[in-house]
């Protein structure tokens, strides 16, 4: 049978006082529904969009099965049911997504964080913990080619109390980096999409977030072309370049680092589905 939003009632009793929709009735519900619109966990993200309508952990909705919804509730969660049936993403419907110790907020302007990022940044991390400390200076390419996702940045910033360390400069890739400005590590998670591949994206992928942080160019790889070009400028020698890449992508960019002869120690790490998505290198240290 499908499901439709026009059986949810305006208030928690219909006319007859019969029918009441638990914390737990509307779970399991809004589960089906949402599936039923191809999202493969549709009862996890009701459960997380419930516990936004109620200020509750999504764990604590287990502890409240019984609680019948008021009116109130009802029309503040309809909407969002609404909008994730058509595929918006979770995160831009709650205004916020974890990145590991981080509540980062994210809406239309930004791409979500993968996990694939948090292992980057765990190399990088471990990188700058062994060979450059605390003082170790970094440069992130990428949400510098956007006005838009540099202001969403600025605010996450600001909200983790990292506002005095990072500084935000606007323009496409070294663009807006000074001649002769050096890092210990340059590291990105650029536009790797190949224009081709959009229809085999998730929908929530391809029509909700910004083309320009996906796409680049036919065959995927013009923004880490345009990387490999230019750091080479910039990492201080035997600084740290570390890259994500798309599947499938891992060989073309260590080649095109050895072709450069500016890097050592090219590494290839893999995500968690166990594909190569991660390169690392250092930049040479002239003899």
């Amino acid at each position: 049978m499908s499901k439709s939003l026009d059986r949810l009632p305006s208030s928690p009793l219909s006319a007859q006082g019969e029918d009441v929709w638990t914390v737990l009735r509307m779970m399991e519900w809004s589960g089906e529904y949402l599936e039923g619109k191809g999202i493969t966990r549709g009862r996890l993200d009701a459960e997380h969009l419930l516990a936004d309508v109620l200020g509750l952990g999504r764990l604590e909705l287990y502890l409240q099965f019984d609680r019948p919804l008021v009116a109130a509730e009802l029309d503040r969660y309809r909407p969002l049911l609404k909008r994730r049936a058509k595929r918006e993403p979770l995160q831009y419907i709650l205004g916020r997504t974890a990145f590991r110790e981080l509540d980062l907020e994210v809406d239309e302007r930004v791409l979500i964080p993968r996990p694939e990022t948090e292992i980057l940044l765990d190399e990088v991390l471990e990188w700058a913990g062994a060979h450059a400390g605390e003082q170790a200076r970094g440069l992130d390419l990428g949400t510098d080619t956007s006005a838009a996702a540099l202001e969403i940045a600025r605010c996450n910033a600001e909200a983790s109390g990292l506002a005095d360390k990072v500084e935000f400069r606007l323009g496409s890739y070294f663009d807006p980096v000074e001649e002769g400005e050096v890092f210990d590590l340059v590291v990105s998670n650029p536009p790797y999409v190949a224009e081709g591949e959009a229809p085999s994206l998730e929908p929530e992928v391809r029509e909700w977030e910004p083309g320009d942080a996906l796409f680049a160019g036919p065959d995927g790889l013009g923004a880490l072309r345009a990387i490999v070009a230019g750091a080479g400028s910039h990492v201080r020698p035997g600084g740290l370049l570390a890259l994500e890449v798309g599947a499938g992508q891992a060989g073309p960019v260590v080649a095109m680092l050895e072709d450069t002869g500016e890097y050592v120690d090219v590494r290839v790490r893999r995500d968690l589905a166990g594909r190569e998505r991660m390169v690392l290198t250092r930049r040479a240290i002239a003899k």
